[in-house]
């Protein structure tokens, strides 16, 4: 059993350390240094470990390069770093244990750009290991991270037969991430493969053995180009892209539902204008559509461009859009399910075993369980529960730090029996 104050300490450590998607430098480079020290076959950071033509919703290079220093300065190794500029983070780690199949368990580490609670009764405050960046990880990924090394750990002193691959993955909280590391060539000999998240509402001692229906999603972002005039003197001239920017989020959310399932539509940034004696020529909009299936969502999708493009024409505007980022659906395989659920029936911290659940979210893990099951590979999505005091994405979330050594027991148990069992 991997020891649970180490495992505690790494948590802390990480959560100290918070970065947003793509700017995982610190973090990626301590991962490395973990892995390292454990022992791994083979290693694969940063642009290694992505096929990086597929990356989504990279931030501009002046402010990757803002948190490159940050990481630097707050002691991450050089030598790892370099090999991550340009915002190429993440990293596959591979253990080969004799003959079986080749079994993986994907991580996000990936932290949100908000920032945390200075209560007095917010534990990470309390207890000193509150967020030095200005970001938080208000999700989790934290124990995420570190619950795949302990995962790893736990492996290499088991039984287990056959190859483990450990996929800690960027940029999940943009879905920016999860089709870049998909498409990387690592998952294409994966039989069986693992994701893991922590919390969802379930508490410390529930496990859930397979979450589903998770929406399908995709984040378009939209610029509006008009012409400009003075509003008083000449407001004949202009051609104003307020105008189009605010017919665009007015009919976006007239689209009908489908009768097929359900469906989702937000706008949940705009920018416009300039004076309130200018006609603005320029507008920019952060929308986002999701469906129950991806069928679904791409029909939300071809809507929300048919909206887009005629708010623009109506108002003698130009209209430019762009993927930020975009996951599909999946569902968790029965026969993973099964095997969750003897092995965390037979862990004596789990109260709870839960079959399945609905995510109600989005999460591009379904990338890479996509990869395997289209392969005729098995994949499922796993929830260790844990007490959150506060909401995901919140300022006062955070884990319940027992909740550790219950995902590290669970997941390392399903690898090794699906490996022995091979279903």
């Amino acid at each position: 059993m991997v020891d649970r104050d180490r495992l505690v300490a790494l948590r802390r450590a990480f959560h100290r350390q918070p970065e947003p998607a793509w700017r995982e430098f610190w973090t990626t480079a301590r991962i490395v240094e973990e892995l390292e020290a454990i022992g791994v076959d083979e290693l694969y950071v940063g642009p290694e470990a992505l096929n990086t033509d597929e990356r989504m919703a990279v931030p501009p290079e002046a402010e990757l390069e803002s948190w490159y220093e940050r990481a630097l300065d707050a002691g991450a190794d050089e030598s790892i770093l370099e090999r991550l500029r340009g915002g190429h983070t993440g990293a596959v780690a591979v253990v080969e244990q004799g003959a079986g199949p080749t079994v993986g368990l994907r991580v996000d580490i990936d932290g949100l750009p908000r920032e945390e609670s200075t209560a007095e009764d917010h534990v990470p405050a309390a207890e000193g290991f509150r967020s030095e960046t200005g970001a938080m990880h208000a999700c989790g990924h934290d124990g995420h991270a570190t619950i795949g090394l302990g995962v790893l750990e736990a492996v290499k002193e088991s039984d287990f037969a056959g190859t483990l691959k450990l996929f800690f993955q960027p940029a999940e909280e943009l879905v920016g991430g999860g089709k870049a590391m998909a498409k990387s060539g690592h998952l294409d000999d994966v039989d069986y493969l693992f994701a893991l998240h922590l919390g969802l509402d379930h508490p410390t001692g529930e496990v859930v053995c397979g979450i589903d229906e998770f929406l399908a999603v995709k984040h378009i972002d939209v610029r509006f180009t008009g012409e400009p005039a003075h509003a008083g003197a000449k407001p004949e001239e202009g051609e104003n892209a307020v105008q189009a920017v605010a017919t665009a989020v007015q009919n976006l959310y007239a689209i009908p539902r489908h009768s097929d399932g359900a469906t989702r539509v937000n706008v949940g940034h705009l920018e416009a204008g300039n004076a309130t004696n200018i006609v603005a020529e320029e507008a920019t909009m952060e929308c986002e559509v999701r469906g129950v299936t991806t069928k679904l969502k791409d029909y939300m999708d071809e809507r929300a461009h048919r909206v887009i493009e005629n708010a623009a024409a109506m108002h003698g505007c130009e209209s430019e859009t762009s993927v930020g980022g975009e996951a599909p659906s999946a569902r968790s395989d029965e026969e993973l399910v099964d095997i969750v659920g003897r092995i965390a029936g037979g862990n004596a911290d789990v109260e709870r075993v839960v079959d399945r659940d609905a995510l109600g979210g989005s999460e591009d893990a379904t990338f890479l369980m996509q990869a395997v099951q289209q392969r005729g590979g098995l994949a499922a999505y796993v929830c260790v529960g844990t007490d959150h005091p506060g909401g995901h994405h919140t300022a006062t979330f955070d884990v319940d730090e027992a909740s550790l050594p219950i995902g590290v027991d669970v997941l390392a148990g399903a690898i090794e029996t699906v490996a022995a069992e091979r279903p």
